[in-house]
């Protein structure tokens, strides 16, 4: 155990510093949900990449017949699900195969702050949360980039002793200013749910065609004929 003084890291730099279509869209994500520094993007890129190393190897595991890779497939389908990443019933592993780096960042505090209409820029739900104006179920939450649980979502709201929670803060968005900032923020979701983000594009255009093999495979089993008794 090291010294609670000196945490380990929770992120990977990439391999290469120089990138010119990585940074593109490293400083697009930046922008899109008002992120401090590249650390909080490659922070949120490291646990994607956690949670598909393990489910890829809970699939290697599970094709043995390993009773214990059951259980733990269990544990990390809800811990997603506790996250709101996947759907509470009906999840598998190929679906968390399929999360992506916005998957995760659309649970920051942060943003679901700005997707309530609760602030009217991302950065400015930022400073909301540092100075201390946002709750959670009348608890005050600091941190911007803390993953917002489901069930959560619907208990978030002004602190209460803060001045913001007056409905005639100027710093508060008016109400009719609310629908343009959720429909803004509403874009912010991902379209398409199956894209795949991840650091090295090798590797993201290998798991693509892997998954599109197996959907081939199970459309290609024929059904059981019916066996009527004589």
């Amino acid at each position: 155990m090291g010294d609670p003084k000196f945490s380990r890291r929770k992120y990977e730099k990439p391999s290469h510093p120089w990138e010119g279509e990585r940074i593109k869209a490293e400083n697009e994500l930046l922008m899109k949900y008002g992120l401090k520094n590249k650390r909080e993007l490659w922070r949120a890129q490291s646990f994607v990449r956690t949670l598909r190393a393990q489910s890829r190897e809970l699939q290697a595991r599970v094709r043995t017949g390993d009773r214990q890779a059951e259980v733990e497939t269990k544990e990390l389908l809800q811990r997603c699900a506790r996250l709101a990443l996947l759907p509470a019933e009906g999840a598998t592993l190929n679906d968390v195969l399929s999360l992506n780096t916005e998957a995760v960042l659309q649970r920051r505090f942060q943003t679901v702050i700005y997707r309530k209409g609760l602030a009217y820029t991302p950065k400015q739900a930022r400073q909301f949360i540092v100075h201390g104006h946002a709750s959670i179920s009348g608890r005050k939450v600091t941190i911007p980039g803390y993953y917002v649980k489901r069930g959560e979502e619907e208990q978030i709201d002004y602190h209460v002793k803060s001045p913001i929670s007056n409905e005639l803060h100027p710093v508060r968005p008016k109400p009719e200013d609310l629908q343009k900032i959720k429909e803004a923020a509403e874009a912010t979701k991902t379209e398409d749910k199956d894209e795949i983000k991840v650091a090295k594009p090798k590797l993201a255009k290998i798991i693509k065609t892997e998954l599109k093999e197996e959907k081939e495979a199970e459309a290609a089993v024929p059904e059981a004929p019916d066996q009527e008794g004589g």
